[in-house]
């Protein structure tokens, strides 16, 4: 059995990503969101909601307990939020995380995206600077094709493409959480080439 924290599970890359986690039998989530109703449709066996706020620290380390994996996949303060699953997984023992950002917080798609960049820079070094087993992922924009096709840059190495599937995203965190040892301590750019 593997517990899967999933921290903005309302969003639309979760909302992609939880079904593929789903379609392992040992895989039980727990929904982490600030409105209950907007995942209420994957309510099930295997899956618990719990409403709560990534920037309240007793709520974040409460959901944590007996977790085996987090996945971050949030919009807004996200320096203070990565601080606070920085802190909530120590205090819970847990190492694995898989941490959504963007491309281009180092420079590697060549594009200069100014200060919209900025909040993506602070929570990945946050995030890089942790001892935890994390993964920092960084798509391209999403899109809503249905296919799964991406290619995967490491950090160091020049971005390729612009745009990605939501479900090739979902496809690669579906490996992630499957293989323990895949993308440790690594950012990894994905993107259609």
């Amino acid at each position: 059995m593997k517990n899967i924290l999933i921290l903005g599970a309302s969003g639309s890359l979760a909302k992609q990503v939880i079904p593929v986690l789903l379609a392992s039998p040992e895989h039980h989530l727990t929904l982490f969101v600030r409105n209950t109703a907007s995942v209420r449709q994957f309510a099930g066996e295997r899956v618990q909601i719990v409403e709560g706020d990534v920037l309240n620290a007793a709520q974040l380390s409460a959901a944590m307990q007996g977790q085996h994996v987090v996945y971050a996949g949030l919009s807004g303060n996200l320096k203070a939020m990565a601080q606070n699953i920085v802190q909530a997984m120590k205090e819970n023992s847990v190492k694995r995380l898989i941490f959504i950002s963007s491309m281009g917080i180092y420079g590697e798609t060549g594009e200069d995206h100014g200060a919209v960049l900025e909040p993506y820079r602070q929570s990945a070094q946050v995030v890089e600077q942790s001892d935890l087993d994390f993964t920092l992922l960084r798509p391209a924009w999403f899109t809503n094709d249905a296919e799964v096709d991406y290619e995967l840059t490491y950090k160091g190495e020049a971005f390729k493409g612009h745009s990605v599937s939501r479900k090739s995203i979902s496809d690669f965190i579906g490996k992630l959480v499957q293989n323990e040892t895949l993308g440790i301590r690594q950012s990894i750019g994905i993107a259609k080439v």
